[in-house]
């Protein structure tokens, strides 16, 4: 029991060691985020469009 309460003793003391994000820095990495993957999904289905148009006219 004793190396339980240790770890969660050990678990408690580092989370108090660490720096959560404010508010506006979580919205702000958010929209970074959602950004980057709506870019990405878009540029690679315009790369898959543009490949499919590609091999449909070797055909």
């Amino acid at each position: 029991m004793a190396k339980k309460e240790n770890f969660f003793q050990g678990v408690k003391s580092e989370m108090e060691k660490t720096s959560w994000p404010t508010k506006e820095e979580l919205f702000k990495y958010t929209v970074i985020v959602v950004s980057t993957v709506i870019f990405f999904l878009l540029f690679f289905f315009a790369l898959d469009l543009g490949i499919k148009q590609v091999i449909e006219l070797i055909k």
